[in-house]
This record gives structure tokens, sequence and C-alpha cells, in this order.
């Protein structure tokens, strides 16, 4: 099943005009560093931080907002472990954005809209835009434990080794963790499809 959705990639945005900027402080050598990065990650962060549950329209923002945290650290980011930096602040940042979501949402207002089944009908799912939002919320439903590295492994190419290095993990913790996200993922992707089915039925 993820195959078949993940085959659809995410429209990304065009790229902000206005790029990170270093502080005054900072010598050319940090602030061309710091474009590199940005020019070289900006669409894995994006990609990164909206499958990591943040919402379609804080994920501008919370990409932004990860290139402000490598501004902060640009001193202690390693030489080549860039992508795996920006990942672990996308992890964080997301984690951030998700919480703080979940406040407004659980903030009485009467100008809430009713919660209403948006689970899709069968022939729904052939449709590009819809495959690409039925991705983000069945990996929004793994743990936040196992999402990184399903992330990273179903859905950007890294090998288990790359990611072990990225997250800072054992490779032994990378594989379980896989596993279990894999298994997780099949059962959100049986239910959805028992209820399409069901669905179909008594449509």
């Amino acid at each position: 099943m993820v195959s078949e959705i993940k085959r659809f990639p995410l429209a990304l945005p065009a790229r902000p005009v206005v790029e990170p900027v270093a502080t005054s402080a900072r010598s050319a050598r940090s602030m061309d560093r710091l474009s590199t990065m940005f020019h070289h990650h900006h669409d894995f962060v994006w990609r990164s931080v909206r499958r990591l549950g943040v919402s379609p329209e804080a994920v501008d923002d919370a990409t932004q907002e990860v290139f402000v945290v490598a501004s902060r650290k640009l001193d202690a980011i390693e030489a080549g472990k860039e992508k795996a930096f920006l990942f672990g602040a996308a992890v964080r940042v997301a984690s951030d954005s998700r919480r703080a979501r979940g406040r407004r949402r659980h903030a009485p207002s009467e100008d809430l809209p009713e919660l209403v089944d948006a689970t899709p009908a069968a022939g729904e799912l052939v449709d590009q835009k819809r495959a690409r939002e039925l991705l983000d919320e069945l990996v929004g439903q793994l743990p936040e434990d196992t999402r990184p590295v399903f992330v990273l492994f179903e859905l950007e190419g890294m090998t288990m080794a790359e990611i072990a290095s990225c997250l800072d993990l054992p490779a032994g913790t990378v594989a379980s963790r896989l596993r279990r996200a894999r298994e997780l993922f099949a059962a959100h992707v049986a239910r959805l499809e028992a209820r399409s089915t069901q669905h179909a039925r008594h449509g």
C-alpha cells in the first residue's frame, strides 16, 4: 500500500525569496554554510516536517524554524552531518507544532466546526492529492518513536546505516523500530480498506 501511495510526491511550495540570514556577527564562511544547507536540504526539511505531523498551513513556518535553529547552532553542527542535524531539529519542531495544535483543538470555541468522518471512498484513493493526504494521515498515526525511522526509510529512501547515523541510534534499534512501524502502518491500511469496503457495500 505504501509503495502505491508514496509514488505521488508531496507538492513542494516555491522556496521563499528571503533565505535564512545569519546575524551580523557571523563570518562570511558561516553565512555561506547556512546558505548551502538551505539550498541542499530545504525540500527534505519541508517534506520531513509535513510527514512528521505538522498541519499543512504550518509547514512553511515549521520549515523556517528548523533553519532558524540551525543558524543558532551552526558552530555545533559537524561537517557532513548537516542533514542529520536538520532532521533532528525537524522532529523537535514538528513535535512542538503538534502539541500546540492539540491545545488549540481542545480549547473551547463556538466557532469550531463539528468533526466529520473523512474516511475516503474506495474510488477516491486513485486521486493523487487525496493519496498524498492519505499517506500523511497514516504516517501521522504512527508513534513518535517509530515515525522518523519509517519516514526516512520508506519515504526518503535512506539506508538503515544512514538512518542510524542520522538519528544517532544503534542499528538494532533502527531495525526494530522500522519493523514495528511497518506492522502498525499495515494495520492502519487494513482498517482503512475494511472501512472502504464496508462503505462501498452500504453506499
